[in-house]
């Protein structure tokens, strides 16, 4: 029998952290510092990512744990969609990140659009929402939930921002190297659907 044991590994993850935030009794708390230790090790096993980064990541995480939510920005030009190239890893992703408080799922991919490629756009409706655990993304600590948006063009020439080195457009056929822990081919191609199809129905996992 095998076991997903990074699934396994967030999900005590989980336990834990909901233990830490909601026990006040002193044994109770151990065992459930000990259940986060064991996560980690797991996850480090599995990820190759450093202890110290791990421990960082759920040291921050308070209160009852849930899916951390990435939003993308999903925008044509001519038949060819917008990427940006990650200073990260020099790879291309649609224009994205990581929800911020404060802001609702649309706000996030305006600015995100904005910050990553220079144009302003305007958010028009949702596309899809995918659990990232059930697409082909790399290893992954965090289970994450992926909102694609689809933005109006607003014809601005595009520039890469601080965290991009190059914005641009590319057809289906062209796509370059992409960052995986964010974006899939299969992701695109789904995308390349709604161009295609510009009624069909908002996916969901």
């Amino acid at each position: 029998m095998s076991f997903d044991w990074l699934q396994i590994a967030k999900e005590i993850q989980s336990i834990a952290q909901a233990g830490l935030a909601y026990s006040e009794n002193k044994f109770d708390i151990d065992r459930y510092q000990r259940l986060r230790k064991l996560s980690i090790s797991i996850l480090k096993k599995y990820t190759g990512a450093p202890v110290e980064k791990i421990r960082d990541m759920f040291a921050s995480e308070e209160g009852y744990q849930t899916p951390k939510v990435d939003v993308r920005g999903v925008i044509f030009r001519k038949g060819k969609i917008l990427m940006v190239r990650e200073a990260l890893d020099g790879k291309w992703t649609l224009p994205g990140g990581w929800a911020d408080v404060g802001f609702s799922p649309f706000e996030i991919a305006e600015k995100e659009v904005f910050e990553e490629a220079g144009i302003k756009v305007t958010p028009e409706r949702l596309l899809a929402v995918f659990d990232k655990m059930k697409h082909s993304h790399p290893p992954d600590i965090y289970h994450v939930y992926k909102l694609f948006i689809l933005c109006k063009d607003s014809g601005q020439h595009v520039k890469p921002g601080m965290e991009t080195t190059a914005a641009d457009w590319f057809s289906r056929n062209e796509i370059p190297e992409l960052s995986e822990l964010r974006i899939t081919h299969e992701q695109i191609n789904i995308m390349f659907g709604f161009y295609d199809h510009p009624g069909k129905d908002v996916i969901c996992d």
